[in-house]
């Protein structure tokens, strides 16, 4: 008999080359469902949390650039620099099972009168993608950050003028917005722009002390649930919210300690590791850090396939007394990380 591991190998080279030969928009959907299928059976199979979410948005990112491809394709775009943003959790490499789009579009343009003119031949482009992406079962974000939306298809310079506005007059919808657009990572065509936008990002962040205190305490709202004994504050048969009060937590304090430090990483556990010692920790802290970050990706995605296979695409919170002993303990001692992470903003940010 073939060890599971060499069948895994094979189907995933299999999905692979069937994604690169991919070249007709109306077989994409069936491919992503068998994606997904792939992805259950993986992440089942014992795979680690920041592992099953690389996999995840590895996979999701090549159908997203396939799907760019064969739609720019079907239209006439100008001939412009012009770059596909991934944000969000897509942005970090961080996507689970239940997601939802959050894209934009920057273009180059010289004038605002240019930008406008480009703006109105660029979107109907990239509506059309985030249709076949929704096709595909990336649900359209229903607070339409999208790059069919004429808000997030922008010209450079109008973009670097949103994250000035962000960043300098930061109120509370700038710091929802910074939770989702300073997660930024270029997908599809001159990644150059994409990449300008950062070094842009982040030589505002490091210069603006103020909106790092902002960021660090929007960032403490979401409580932790353990009591002062280190034990799950929780009624018998209550769920948590495992993004609000779990790897949100983590996503938030690092992407602070990233915009602090300068530190070019998106994806979490990377900008835990290359900003840490820049903003005190030690490495065992980190890889602690890491771990438990790790783990409460692990129990998301658990309990996402759990309620999938309930018909229950949103699951309603993972329930702690449904764990087994050990996977309670583990998730204990990472939501203790998680409240030592907060604890670590208040000290470098005065809160």
């Amino acid at each position: 008999m073939i060890p599971d591991i060499l069948l895994a190998c094979s189907e995933q080279l299999e999905l692979t080359a069937a994604l690169n030969d991919l070249l007709d928009l109306e077989a994409a959907p069936a491919l992503a469902g068998h994606l997904r299928a792939f992805q259950q059976r993986a992440i089942s199979g014992g795979l680690d949390g920041s592992v099953g979410t690389r996999l995840i948005s590895a996979f999701n990112d090549r159908l997203t650039e396939k799907i760019i491809e064969l739609t720019a394709q079907r239209h006439r775009l100008p001939s412009v620099a012009w770059c596909w943003l991934a944000l969000g959790s897509e942005g970090r490499h961080e996507q689970t099972f239940v997601t939802d789009q959050d894209n934009g579009l920057i273009f180059n343009a010289t004038s605002d009168q240019e930008a406008a003119a480009l703006r109105e031949l660029f979107l109907p482009f990239a509506q059309d993608v985030n249709r076949q992406l929704a096709a595909c079962g990336f649900a359209l974000c229903s607070g339409q950050i999208m790059a069919g939306n004429p808000e997030w298809c922008l010209s450079l310079d109008e973009w670097r003028g949103r994250f000035i506005d962000w960043v300098r007059r930061p109120d509370p919808a700038a710091l929802l917005n910074a939770s989702i657009f300073f997660d930024l990572r270029p997908l599809y065509g001159q990644f150059e722009l994409g990449e300008r936008l950062r070094t842009l990002l982040l030589s505002m962040t490091v210069a603006t002390p103020s909106f790092q205190h902002l960021m660090a305490a929007n960032a403490l709202q979401a409580e932790v649930p353990l009591n002062f004994r280190g034990e799950l504050a929780l009624d018998e048969g209550e769920a948590i919210d495992l993004k609000k009060y779990g790897s949100r937590i983590f996503v938030d304090a690092a992407r602070i300690f990233a915009l602090t430090s300068g530190a070019r990483g998106v994806n979490t556990s990377e900008r835990l590791t290359e900003a840490g010692a820049a903003i005190g920790l030690q490495t065992a802290e980190i890889a602690a850090l890491n771990a438990a970050f790790s783990h409460i990706l692990r129990l998301r995605l658990g309990q996402q396939m759990n309620a999938s296979a309930k018909g229950d695409a949103e699951g309603g919170g993972l329930k702690p007394a449904a764990l087994h002993e050990m996977d309670r303990a583990i998730l204990r001692e990472a939501l203790k990380q998680a409240r030592r992470l907060q604890q670590r903003l208040k000290l470098n940010y005065s809160l």
